[in-house]
């Protein structure tokens, strides 16, 4: 056995792959576990072979791969994390968010421009019509929000807050505003308020769930 070369030794051919080298030295070592003798053929063939194929490294003739010649200084590269995004919203606003398709905003968005027509166009003293209009808007809100998740006093709780905001700042904005442009229309102020309400009541129930 001492006449052989290394790759004899190994029993592979001179051609053969660094696994193939391997496999055949681990498979080597099995047969002769017990075999100190053999063993340190086997071993100082392997090396051979390795020192070997460096040389030819070396000498452009081949690429020996880093974790064939020095398997000790393989390290594993970290599991990349998927990026987060910085930006990312609260969980609570995400649970209230809603992502509306075309019509569940178009729809709505119908149902509050009408409205909002009654309200402008209809005489300043008819107080009873904008109270009718409010009413139709909140009842829409509602039916618009609970059509979504089928949370009945969620879809009032909205409503209701986004009717006090919108009359509050509406007739904020109005009392500012009006006497501004009083020579260019003659807006109420419970119609402009009115009017501001249906505008956030179509948000709410376009973009929120």
């Amino acid at each position: 056995m001492s006449d052989q070369n290394p790759y004899e030794k190994l029993g592979v051919s001179e051609e053969a792959s660094f696994d193939e080298i391997q496999d055949a030295r681990n498979r080597l070592f099995e047969q002769h576990s017990g075999d100190a003798k053999h063993l340190e053929v086997i071993e100082a063939a392997y090396d051979a072979i390795l020192m070997d194929r460096l040389r030819m490294r070396q000498e452009g003739k081949i690429k020996v791969p880093e974790r064939i010649r020095f398997p000790e200084l393989r390290v594993q590269s970290p599991p990349k994390e998927s990026p987060t995004p910085r930006d990312q919203s609260p969980a609570w606003l995400q649970r209230m968010l809603d992502q509306p398709t075309p019509a569940d905003i178009l729809l709505p968005g119908a149902w509050f421009l009408g409205l909002s027509s009654i309200s402008l166009f209809y005489p300043e003293g008819g107080e009873q019509v904008l109270q009718l209009a409010l009413v139709v808007g909140v009842g829409t809100s509602i039916y618009f929000l609970n059509r979504k998740e089928g949370k009945f006093g969620r879809a009032v709780l909205f409503t209701l807050i986004s009717l006090i905001i919108g009359l509050i700042a509406g007739g904020l904005v109005a009392s500012w505003l009006l006497p501004q442009i009083s020579s260019f229309t003659n807006l109420g102020t419970n119609q402009f308020s009115t009017v501001v309400t249906f505008i956030l009541l179509w948000l709410v129930s376009s973009f929120l769930r």
